[in-house]
């Protein structure tokens, strides 16, 4: 089957060796090199930082960008088999973390200079520093950090009599739910969203899904059968048959979440900052009253118990510069432009997606339109990151596959039996 990336890269051929000959034909010196960055649909954020760099870097280079699927599934399919083939139009990526160890594993990332390293991640929150590292070595260049923040109604926490300030366990937010009469809403459908939910739940009660990570993927030890990954699964199985889950809550997503917690279904939600910057175009758009948003606050994530840390979930994008760029020096410049504190800001600001230096969510002009963002900073200090693994794909399909639905998972089971999925998948003797 003729593939259609192939044929863009046979016509872009044919177009360099037609621009080639014009050249030779004395049409002049060729402008500067253009670097192709490969964006994830976002509100034209990415776009507006590729001018500004493009100014900035006074002619050295342009970035030119090209719009990736919206699924980060599809984003990763488009870019591995493009990459496979060796493609040199691939400059710079907006990566989603999970998957940048399988790029950095296949060798599809170009080295991140020393220098370029200790910039990039000098006053970077933890978690981005690790969810762009691989074996080690920081393979990817931190750009936004996302994470989940547990929202909740001013006046449902005041009936229930809880101090939202201190730190809650799941156990606590479903009987202080009991007392307001109202809900929690959560992601329980069959999804990413569940492995983050239940990656978040393993990893507060001190475990972690992988115990010891290798290469080599039947050398990979599961941290899934554990006492850890028991806690984990009570506290899912808990929640999921409290009464306090609302409906549809296994087939519920983010934006189910916010919809419920809008209405004032739900009282509380786990869910990620974009929560926010909807309620106040709700507010703008005459869909929500400005006193919905009013009762709106913000806490860390849920404990799993109350004398170990929370560790929410973590997210964002990092940027790779591509192993067979023509232009690497260039899109490792190009990268720190990007992630400059300065477009870091701006692009929060108006497309609502957190920095991942700190210094930002200090920022006066940040702090008035997202005052959370003291809330997001230190939730990102304490986020985990999801398994890190170049067979990530393999091990989120597993575990969205044997700890769904939730309510029918099992503390003493479900470990066992998803161990064992994941173990025959990765042996290549079960296919998902």
């Amino acid at each position: 089957m003729r593939r259609p990336w192939r044929s863009r890269l046979a016509a872009a051929a044919l177009a360099m060796v037609a621009m080639g000959g014009l050249a030779a034909c004395g049409s002049g010196p060729a402008g500067p090199p253009v670097l192709t960055w490969y964006i994830n649909p976002d509100d034209g954020g990415q776009a507006t930082i590729a001018e500004k760099c493009t100014q900035a870097s006074g002619g050295r280079y342009t970035i030119a960008t090209s719009t990736l699927p919206r699924e980060a599934s599809e984003q990763r399919q488009q870019l591995v088999r493009r990459l496979a083939a060796n493609d040199s139009s691939i400059d710079i990526m907006s990566l989603d973390p999970p998957y940048i160890p399988e790029y950095a594993q296949a060798g599809f990332l170009a080295p991140i200079p020393p220098d370029v390293a200790a910039r990039v991640t000098q006053g970077t929150v933890q978690s981005a520093i690790d969810g762009a590292t691989w074996d080690g070595q920081l393979v990817a260049v931190p750009f936004w950090a996302n994470t989940q923040l547990l929202w909740y109604k001013k006046s449902a926490a005041a009936a229930a009599g809880i101090d939202m300030s201190q730190p809650v366990t799941w156990d606590q937010l479903v009987e202080a739910a009991g007392k307001a009469n109202t809900n929690i809403a959560a992601q329980g459908r069959r999804a990413e969203s569940l492995t983050v939910w239940f990656n978040a739940l393993i990893a507060s009660a001190g475990g972690a899904v992988i115990a010891q990570n290798s290469t080599d993927p039947t050398q990979i030890r599961l941290g899934l059968d554990t006492p850890q990954g028991d806690r984990a699964a009570e506290v899912m199985n808990s929640f999921a048959n409290s009464g306090r889950e609302g409906a549809a809550f296994s087939t519920a997503g983010e934006d189910e979440s916010v919809a419920a917690f809008e209405a004032g279904t739900a009282g509380w939600m786990v869910n990620w900052p974009f929560v926010w910057s909807k309620a106040k175009s709700g507010v703008e758009g005459g869909t929500l009253e400005q006193s919905v948003v009013d009762d709106y606050g913000w806490a860390i994530y849920p404990r799993v118990d109350a004398d170990k840390p929370a560790a929410p979930p973590y997210g964002g994008i990092n940027l790779g510069v591509g192993a067979f760029s023509a232009h690497p020096d260039l899109a490792y410049a190009a990268t720190e432009c990007i992630v400059s504190t300065e477009n870091q800001k701006e692009y929060f600001l108006t497309n609502g997606n957190p920095a991942s230096r700190s210094s930002v969510f200090s920022d006066p002009e940040v702090l008035a339109d997202f005052p959370m963002a003291p809330t997001i900073e230190q939730s990102l200090q304490l986020a985990a990151p999801r398994p890190q693994t170049p067979y990530y794909s393999e091990v989120s399909g597993s575990i969205q596959r044997e700890y769904h639905p939730p309510g029918s998972v099992t503390p003493g089971v479900t470990g066992k039996s998803a161990t064992e999925l994941i173990e025959a998948v990765l042996s290549g003797r079960q296919l998902l």
